[in-house]
């Protein structure tokens, strides 16, 4: 039987924090919450106490809970560079439980009165609304189920139940803090949980409504630590170095950010003492991270996937592909962005290129490349406005994007490599639904039919065609074809009428 880990286990590890009770719930807990929220919720009450311990909610699977129940709910964070390994045992969960084996427990915990903050990190899918018009998917059967009432299963509607109830009970104010990639994600994710609570009878929202308007605030944030899947090898290293049976460390990266609106109804944490930072200028932050991280992320994954890379690391050291990242950051991404105060962005630029190349690290292309559908939804409308209202002409954008329906929904007789069809994703069946003939016919299904971008760059015609001949390039003569065409053709101007 493999030994728990315990609190005060002789280690060189940092000894987790006392824990005088619970005041965050935290939805989503997956590998990031784990590296990152822990992690800074930790160095606070280290550093000033109080009851902030945190109850994690794991969306559907049960390995991370069990586990965390089995080891007294320590688990340690491996911070990985090609210096070396470095341990820490955030210690902060006090219980932890699987939202869909007990809904209605969500909704209890939101109402709880200990509880004054609610943090997430369920991914941009898990918001349960429409990409093309970011407003509440109504048509989602789950989130119609939760309207008619019983349990909730969406968080959206988990939300909104649990400050139902909470309203009901007279409880004290709470905060509700996003920490996924969504652009002004608290505006985003009050808009939200307000619409679910409109489309319930008056007799029903109203009142959760009024508290939801003196009580509860929705401060957005920006996260940012690079938390690739755990690996046999790293739990086996881990075991090793901690001397003591670790079935669920995490991997991350030396670097971690987090900018917050200090506006929490209910008080907080000491976050600052982690190094998080709270500023009025979340939305620089986001769109510096949204569009220079993680847009050329993406086109890293996409491009290393098709040219067989099985990482990023793996990936960036191509030349060809570290050509592509940088002309897309600097000359598509840079310019549609305003550095927030104290960062300088040429220093920003190059550190992204060291955390990509983090060889110790190991970030699979296929994860980064998953649910691009929602996540390039995020990251590139923006930026091709931004060229083609300056008289410009986003092609390493067009190449990401043509990369990654090349990569999802491959046309016939085109194999991707094995790293691509690694790759999940919510609308691969919708995109393969209809055979492509051609890849402006495969451009035109996903921009202009399916909206999966948003609905103005599907009024980009020139765009579209853009992306579907990059396509038949990809197919018919190799993603280098494509790669050389988007960084010749990167310097040009836009035809006038986009």
């Amino acid at each position: 039987m493999n030994a728990a880990l315990h609190r005060g286990a002789h280690t060189s590890v940092a000894v987790p924090p006392a824990l005088s009770g619970h005041g965050i719930l935290h939805l989503g807990l997956g590998s990031f919450h784990r590296a990152h929220q822990a992690v800074y919720t930790a160095a606070a009450l280290r550093a000033s106490g109080g009851d902030w311990g945190i109850i994690g909610v794991a969306s559907r699977s049960r390995r991370i809970v069990d586990a965390l129940h089995a080891q007294d709910h320590l688990y340690s964070v491996a911070t990985i560079s090609p210096e070396g390994t470095a341990l820490d045992v955030p210690g902060v969960h006090t219980d932890s439980y699987v939202a869909a084996d007990d809904p209605g427990r969500v909704v209890a915990d939101l109402a709880d009165r200990r509880v004054r903050i609610a943090t997430l990190t369920v991914t941009e899918n898990g918001y349960s609304y429409s990409p093309s018009t970011q407003r509440l998917d109504l048509t989602d059967p789950i989130v119609a189920a939760d309207l008619r009432g019983g349990d909730p299963r969406s968080t959206i509607g988990q939300l909104a139940r649990g400050l139902q109830r909470r309203a009901q009970a007279g409880a004290e104010p709470i905060a509700i803090l996003s920490c996924d990639n969504l652009l002004s994600n608290g505006t985003h994710t009050e808009k939200l949980v307000r619409a679910f609570l409109q489309e319930l009878p008056d007799t029903e929202g109203a009142d959760a409504l009024r508290f939801l308007d003196g009580a509860v605030t929705f401060p957005s944030s920006m996260v940012d630590r690079i938390v690739p899947a755990t690996t046999p090898d790293l739990v086996e290293r881990v075991n090793t170095l901690l001397g003591v049976r670790d079935d669920i460390p995490v991997p991350a990266e030396p670097f971690t950010m987090w900018a917050i609106e200090d506006r929490f109804a209910g008080g907080r944490p000491a976050w600052e003492a982690g190094g998080a930072v709270f500023t009025d200028e979340v939305g620089s932050y986001e769109l510096l991270k949204v569009r220079l991280l993680n847009g050329t992320h993406s086109l890293i994954a996409y491009l290393g996937a098709l040219r067989g890379a099985a990482t990023i690391p793996d990936a960036i050291a191509q030349r060809e592909i570290e050509a592509a990242a940088a002309a897309v950051l600097r000359r598509e991404y840079e310019p549609s962005v305003v550095a927030p105060a104290g960062i300088d962005i040429a220093q920003y630029e190059r550190d992204l290129f060291s955390r990509w190349g983090n060889s110790a690290l190991g970030h699979r292309t296929s994860q980064v490349g998953s649910d691009g559908s929602v996540k390039l939804g995020q990251r590139i409308p923006g930026p091709v406005a931004h060229a083609f209202d300056g008289g410009e002409f986003p092609h390493l954008i067009a190449l990401t994007v043509a990369a990654y329906l090349a990569c999802i929904a491959p046309p016939a007789g085109f194999d991707p490599g094995p790293h691509a069809a690694a790759m999940t994703d919510p609308a691969r069946e919708r995109l393969t639904a209809v055979p492509a003939r051609t890849g402006r016919d495969l451009a035109a299904r996903a921009i202009v039919d399916l909206h999966l971008f948003g609905e103005d760059l599907a009024d980009r015609t020139v765009f579209v065609d853009r992306v579907g001949d990059l396509v038949d390039t990809i197919v018919q003569r190799g993603v280098d074809s494509a790669i050389a065409e988007s960084l010749a053709a990167s310097g040009t101007l836009a035809p006038t009428t986009p």
